[in-house]
């Protein structure tokens, strides 16, 4: 049987909706090629002048349209998510390994998916792809991808990755980039494997590979309580300041070379090394900012571009709930809010309750977690919750709604991710 992709939502007045296309309709081909999932059907379908054979529910035969749009206007049309390609890998600090019982279910998903890298950011290893992939990659020009490089050395990154069978990743990435491909990427940093010498070959290989690869991040490894930790550790003060001279030094090259900063240390990186961030300026444009690289630095380039149009709050208390590790680092983000507001804002440093104390980012704390902290607060006119920490649906990690949160805080609360998009809008009087 034919390969086919489900529709999921067809927009009123669109031309999905005019050519006669419902939820469940099952996309067939387009021009003649089948549709294995979203990537084929929003690259075929980008043409003016296309011909669409779909079935809808309950349907025995298929019909064939041709379709003539304007290249500017959508078609309308969602189609269902693809099937995650799983990991070949078993790395020690895996965070899916890390989980404990009772979070989403799509926690538990080892992903390792090229589709998700280039559609959201994901990072990815590469170490899965069949011909197929490679072909598709290429054939869509699916660029920026983001990799989970983690050593250049062929038998560190196996033994990293765990998985004896992967392949080459800088052979990987020149196929790739003599296509036109360009990459971000990442070193997950675990002390005594991929450090030290491994860490400053592997930035000087990237750096020499050119300008397919845009930037590289290195990251300290962070585990949970229920992490193998018999395996794999965290690495020391010391060794996360051996970490910041390479990146420094090779960003330093990038630098005066092609007028980029190019690598950067994670935030977390100088936190556990006890050093101050980097200024701006050595993010560049915070590209890899998701991955918790540069996010301060973010957060205050975005609170002096918008404070100006903040209004209203003056003699107001607004709590700020966050993880622990940016409790080190948010009062330098809210001293110019607090300036160009005249509100006073409450850091409220949460402990994970479900990941234990070694987990510290803001992304997963738990909606009980919050709640428990929203409510041993006493005087707060308004509490900011992090915004990363819940997901599309509304959902913090234990599946707790923000509304479920906001019907039994003692406050009001807003979703924030810069500050000032909770802002913007004064509470009632």
């Amino acid at each position: 049987m034919a390969a086919v992709i489900k529709v999921t939502e067809v927009a009123v007045g669109s031309i999905g909706e005019a050519i006669g296309l419902v939820p469940d309709t099952d996309l067939i081909s387009v021009d003649g090629q089948e549709l294995d999932d979203f990537l084929d059907w929003e690259f075929l379908t980008a043409e003016e002048d296309f011909s669409l054979v779909y079935r809808t529910p309950g349907a025995t035969e298929e019909f064939e349209v041709q379709v003539e749009r304007p290249i500017d206007e959508p078609l309308g049309v969602a189609v269902e998510p693809p099937r995650i390609k799983r990991c070949a890998n078993r790395c020690d600090f895996c965070f899916v390994e890390g989980n404990p019982d009772g979070v989403r279910q799509v926690l538990y998903i080892r992903d390792d998916d090229y589709r998700l890298s280039f559609r959201y950011g994901n990072f990815a290893t590469l170490t899965n792809l069949k011909q197929h992939d490679i072909d598709r990659i290429i054939r869509y020009r699916l660029s920026p991808l983001y990799v989970s490089v983690h050593a250049t050395d062929p038998q560190v990154r196996r033994w990293v990755l765990r998985n004896p069978q992967a392949p080459e990743v800088l052979p990987q990435l020149r196929h790739f980039a003599d296509h036109g491909i360009e990459f971000h990427t990442q070193i997950v940093m675990a002390p005594g494997v991929n450090d030290g010498a491994v860490l400053r070959q592997t930035l000087d290989d990237l750096w020499q590979f050119g300008p397919a690869v845009l930037s590289v991040s290195v990251v300290p490894v962070g585990l949970t309580e229920f992490s193998k930790h018999h395996l794999v550790r965290e690495p020391d003060a010391a060794e996360c300041r051996a970490a910041v001279v390479e990146v420094e030094r090779v960003a330093a090259r990038a630098l005066a070379e092609r007028g980029e900063p190019w690598a950067q240390g994670a935030d977390e990186l100088y936190i556990r090394a006890g050093m101050e961030l980097p200024p701006a300026a050595a993010y560049g444009s915070f590209d890899q900012v998701e991955n918790g690289v540069g996010s301060v630095r973010w957060l205050q380039e975005q609170v002096r571009a918008g404070s100006a149009a903040l209004g209203g709050w003056s003699g107001r208390r607004i709590a700020v709930l966050t993880g622990t590790s940016m409790g080190q680092l948010l009062p330098m983000v809210i001293a110019p809010l607090a300036a160009a507001t005249g509100a006073t804002f409450e850091l409220v440093p949460v402990a994970n309750d479900i990941f234990g104390p070694r987990v510290t980012t803001a992304g997963l704390l738990s909606g009980a977690g919050l709640g428990t902290a929203l409510h041993q607060l006493t005087g707060i006119d308004l509490a900011l919750l992090p915004g990363e920490a819940v997901n599309d649906d509304g959902l913090f990690i234990d599946s707790i709604s923000v509304a479920a949160v906001a019907a039994g805080a003692p406050m009001p609360i807003r979703i924030s991710k810069t500050f000032v998009d909770a802002l913007t809008e004064p509470l009632a009087t």
